[in-house]
């Protein structure tokens, strides 16, 4: 089914359009499970997209979003603001208000900003800001401006989201490092998983996990990453089986400090759109064991984003 644009948007040349029927995953999510990686889009008849936006989307409403964690199992979702509203973060918040406390939000914010709106997405639920460094996503932001940032949002007990890709981290490393929050890395860092996962490009991002404590990672959107694609293999492989040694290895070397969602509405997407469904049952083959699947999809989130929830 085609999503038309609402507002005066057409979409962007070629934009694949969210999966409309996702199948009902087989791995069973443990109870209180968050997808700590999703966005809405629009509508944009209500919440316009950004001038400066690299891409036009199809709308993706917070309805649609909460009825697809409803359908896959989750309980809570972490709503990341999309590149396509720029520093306009009512859609996403907006989204905050309607969970009914079960959405979390991630803020694109700029150095303008007011400590009263930062309050006020706070009240709402932003426990985070985004900083993207993927150049063909976003125009460059100037490193002093992100740091002043960071060092705001930390009197709120907000960490930082970077989005970057492998390649580009030997020249973001003393910037990461220096950063005063807790950090989340968006999908590993963006790996070329055609490269050994013992190879010297994944190992500087293990040696960023092993050095510092404060720096987590989303192992999440294999079909963004994956060279073999979504076909099993002869049935005996699961999809984007290139991506499992990468994803499996830091859950189980930093079990406490991983995070997994959906990517749903999936922007950018060139080859494929994934079944939402068949990406929850990526889960087992990356946290292999209860304990493992429990700290990735429960205890992790909310230690994160529901501090106030958990008992002494």
């Amino acid at each position: 089914m085609t999503k038309p644009t609402s507002g005066d948007f057409t979409k962007t040349a070629g934009w694949m359009d969210w999966y409309t029927g996702p199948s009902t995953p087989t791995f069973q999510l443990p109870a209180g499970a968050v997808d700590a990686h999703c966005h809405v889009f629009g509508p944009g008849a209500e919440f316009p997209y950004a001038p400066e936006r690299k891409y036009t989307p199809c709308d993706a409403s917070k309805h649609q979003l909460f009825a697809l964690r409803d359908h896959l199992g989750f309980e809570k979702n972490v709503i990341v603001q999309a590149t396509c509203h720029g520093a306009d973060n009512r859609a996403m918040v907006d989204a905050l208000i309607a969970s009914n406390g079960k959405a979390r939000g991630v803020a694109t914010v700029k150095r303008s900003v007011t400590d009263k709106e930062i309050q006020a997405m706070h009240d709402a639920g932003v426990r985070g800001v985004r900083f993207n460094f993927v150049k063909r996503l976003v125009d460059f932001t100037p490193k002093d401006e992100l740091m002043e940032i960071a060092g705001r949002i930390a009197k709120w007990g907000w960490h930082v989201v970077i989005y970057f890709e492998a390649v580009d981290l030997p020249e973001l490393w003393d910037f990461f490092t220096a950063l005063p929050t807790t950090v989340v890395v968006d999908h590993m860092g963006r790996p070329d998983v055609s490269l050994p996962v013992d190879g010297p490009q994944f190992a500087l991002f293990e040696k960023f996990m092993r050095e510092h404590s404060n720096v987590w990672s989303k192992v999440s959107c294999p079909e963004r990453l994956s060279v073999s694609g979504p076909k099993a293999l002869n049935g005996e492989q699961h999809a984007y089986r290139d991506v499992i040694p990468f994803a499996k290895r830091i859950v189980e070397q930093f079990p406490d400090r991983v995070l997994w969602g959906t990517d749903w509405p999936h922007p950018n997407l060139k080859d494929h759109m994934p079944d939402d469904g068949l990406l929850v049952d990526f889960i087992p083959h990356i946290a292999t064991t209860p304990e493992l699947q429990r700290k990735l999809l429960v205890d992790n989130p909310n230690r994160l984003y529901w501090p106030e929830t958990l008992k002494d």
